[in-house]
């Protein structure tokens, strides 16, 4: 009976929020995955159309462009998010004063309105009067289109020293470059913060042992540091993919209408779905979209949960 009453008590625990995640996670899947499979506007459902939808996302120019806009997106933020926190949060847990100042400077932009920093981007961005190219005309360089602008920005690097490079080999444009510095510069202090924390769990003892057997700086670094931490790296990397994947208010709004950037250069794989199922109202296209994402998210998740077991190490 005992036994019985501690389950039941364990059940009325989790049942809130198993209430909250049926509502608003299994039921939407659920029915985006009913709704792809039939003609469905706005206005209601139409006739039942099978795979019809799945067939028209192979042979749509404009979806494959998105994703590859949003592969971009993730190959730059990722890496480039988990390097400059952990760089950030070495530099902060080092330092002895004014540490929960410097933790709660990196962390405003997280916890600031995406949809003001978007604004103030945009400005910043701005190719007149912008502070972006207000600074490279100070150092010697010529300004760039920034938002404006559709070249990769290998194409552009490469341009001046006389190497024409082909447009596949060009990079994500200017326009999603800058997109994807401040989702990097957004990103970056929530994730110092869950770095530092990993970082102050790691016991002196072990820098110490190493300092006894002649071990500098860098040694410390990749022998201890990193095998230590590497349970929050997995978790950061894990959990920036997902986010990264979902990027839509800074597009939408730095970027933003009737394309998505100059020609449609910045039209991530969200901002796609929003096109086609709010402002097109074709919501079964744009729930087979969003299903596809839906398996893209969970494959790379599994994949990394996959690695997890041989390089993760709790």
């Amino acid at each position: 009976m005992r036994k019985f009453l501690n389950k039941s008590r364990a059940w009325l625990y989790i049942l809130p929020a198993l209430f909250i995640i049926i509502l608003f996670r299994f039921i939407p899947i659920l029915g985006s995955f009913i709704i792809s499979f039939f003609e469905w506007t706005i206005t209601g459902p139409g006739k039942f159309i099978g795979i019809a939808n799945y067939q028209r996302l192979i042979n749509d120019p404009e979806f494959w462009k998105s994703l590859l806009n949003t592969f971009y997106l993730v190959i730059f933020v990722v890496p480039m998010t988990i390097v400059f926190s952990l760089f950030f949060a070495t530099l902060l847990d080092n330092i002895k004063a004014l540490k929960s100042f410097f933790r709660t400077v990196y962390f405003i932009p997280f916890v600031t309105s995406l949809v003001s920093l978007s604004i103030i981007w945009k400005i910043i961005f701005n190719q007149q009067t912008g502070l972006a190219n207000t600074f490279l005309k100070y150092i010697g360089f010529k300004p760039l289109k920034w938002l404006a602008e559709s070249k990769g920005i290998f194409i552009l690097l490469f341009e001046p020293l006389g190497i024409n490079l082909p447009n596949w080999a060009g990079g994500p444009s200017l326009a999603l470059f800058a997109i994807i510095i401040v989702t990097v510069w957004r990103s970056i202090g929530y994730n110092v913060v869950i770095y530092l924390a990993g970082l102050q769990n790691i016991s002196k003892s072990f820098y110490e042992a190493a300092e006894l057997d002649g071990a500098g700086k860098a040694k410390q670094f990749f022998n201890i540091t990193l095998p230590l931490i590497s349970p929050t790296t997995y978790y950061v990397l894990m959990m920036t993919t997902i986010t990264t994947f979902q990027v839509f208010s800074q597009v939408y709004l730095m970027t933003g209408p009737p394309i998505g950037g100059p020609d449609g250069s910045t039209k991530v794989i969200v901002y796609y779905i929003f096109e086609k199922g709010f402002e097109l109202q074709d919501l079964s296209y744009a729930s087979a979209i969003a299903l596809v994402l839906f398996a893209i998210i969970l494959c790379l998740t599994m994949l990394q949960k996959h690695f997890e077991k041989k390089h993760v190490h709790y």
